[in-house]
C-alpha cells in the first residue's frame, strides 16, 4: 500500500511540475540571444523559436541544437511565421504571405518537434473574418487552437484540435493594439501587444483575459460585405455564427527590456513556470517590417532576445 501511495504522489508531483501555471508577479532572471524574431514555444527540454522564415531549436542553456531554414511547403504562397506553440510533441505555427501590413493564404502548419519537419496543415476559415495571423496558442484543457490577428486585433479565432474546424471567435475588449503573440493556461489568455512606442522609449505590454467559457458557434449562411468603387457589395457565403466577449486587463508592462522595440511571442515553461517573452530591438519597424538598423544608437542589425522571468508569487 505504501508503494502504491508513493507512486501516486510521484505521478502527481511529476504532472504538476510539467504544467504551466500563471503567477501574479515576475522578476527578470536572464536574457538569452536567439536567431529568430517571431515566436517562442517551450517543452520540458527545449526552447523553439520561430523566425520570419525559419524554425530554431535551443536547449535551455542557450545552445542551438537544430534549425530548419526551408520550412514552407509552398514558399510561393507563404513567406511568414508568427508566434508559435507546442503540444504533444508538435509545433503549431501560424503561416501566411505577409507584405506591408496585410496577410494572405493563412493556415496553421504543424511541425514535428524532434525534427522540425512539416507534418500537416489546418486550414483557415475565411468566413471567420480573420485577415492575418500573428500568433498561435493551444488551449490544452479545451483542445483548441487559437489564432491572433495583428492587422485587426479586435478578435482572436478558435478552432477545434480534433477536427480542425472553425469554432468561434472572441472579441477583445478593449482591443490590444498590434497583437503579436498569445498563450493560454489556467483558463486565461495572455496577449503580447506591440502598443508601446520605441521612438520615445515607451514600453510594450502584456494583457490577460478569462477564457473559461467558450461555446462553439461555428458558421452560418449569410452575406459578406465589401466596398467596391465606393459602393457596398453583398456576396452570399458562410459567416461567423457568433462570438464571445473577452475582458482584457493589464498583466505586465515590459519596462525592463534592454531597449523598447517590438515585443513578439510569449510562453510559459512547463517545468518551472518561467514566463518567456521574445523582444526585438535595434531597428525601425514600419507596418510590421524592418526598415534597417538604428545606426544613430550604434546598432548594425536587429537583435532578438528571450527575456526569461521567474515567478515571484
Amino acid at each position: 500500500m505504501k508503494k502504491v501511495l508513493l507512486l501516486f504522489v510521484v505521478i502527481i508531483v511529476g504532472l504538476a511540475a510539467n504544467a504551466q501555471h500563471l503567477g501574479n508577479s515576475y522578476r527578470l532572471k536572464k536574457v538569452m540571444p536567439v536567431s529568430g524574431r517571431q515566436g517562442i514555444a517551450i517543452d520540458k527540454e527545449y526552447y523553439y523559436v520561430s523566425d520570419t522564415r525559419a524554425l530554431y531549436k535551443y536547449d535551455k542553456g542557450g545552445n542551438m541544437v537544430m534549425k530548419n531554414l526551408q520550412p514552407f511547403q509552398h514558399p510561393e504562397i507563404a513567406n511568414h511565421f508568427g508566434d508559435i506553440d507546442i503540444f504533444n510533441g508538435e509545433i503549431y505555427c501560424g503561416i501566411e504571405k505577409f507584405e506591408y501590413g496585410r496577410g494572405q493564404n493563412i493556415a496553421v502548419s504543424v511541425y514535428d518537434a524532434k525534427t522540425l519537419g512539416w507534418k500537416r496543415d489546418i486550414n483557415w476559415e475565411p468566413g471567420s473574418g480573420q485577415v492575418e495571423v500573428s500568433g498561435i496558442a493551444i488551449d490544452r484543457e479545451k483542445k483548441m487552437v487559437w489564432m491572433s490577428d495583428w492587422v485587426d486585433s479586435r478578435y482572436v479565432y478558435g478552432y477545434s484540435l480534433a477536427t480542425g474546424k472553425y469554432c468561434t471567435k472572441m472579441q477583445c475588449r478593449p482591443a490590444p493594439f498590434w497583437c503579436q503573440g498569445i498563450f493560454i493556461t489556467d483558463g486565461k489568455m495572455l496577449f503580447a501587444a506591440d502598443d508601446g512606442e520605441a521612438t520615445y522609449q515607451i514600453a510594450d505590454n502584456i494583457y490577460i483575459a478569462d477564457l473559461s467559457e467558450v461555446p462553439c458557434s461555428g458558421l452560418k449562411d449569410g452575406e459578406h460585405m465589401a466596398m467596391v468603387d465606393h459602393q457596398l457589395v453583398k456576396t452570399p457565403g458562410k459567416i461567423a455564427a457568433g462570438a464571445i466577449a473577452g475582458r482584457l486587463t493589464l498583466f505586465r508592462e515590459m519596462a525592463d527590456f534592454r531597449r523598447t522595440g517590438e515585443i513578439e511571442g510569449l510562453s510559459i515553461d512547463p517545468v518551472n513556470n518561467d514566463l518567456v517573452v521574445l523582444n526585438n530591438r535595434g531597428t525601425q519597424i514600419i507596418l510590421g517590417m524592418s526598415q534597417g538598423p538604428l545606426t544613430a544608437e550604434g546598432y548594425t542589425e536587429e537583435i532578438h532576445e528571450l527575456y526569461i522571468y521567474e515567478k515571484v508569487k
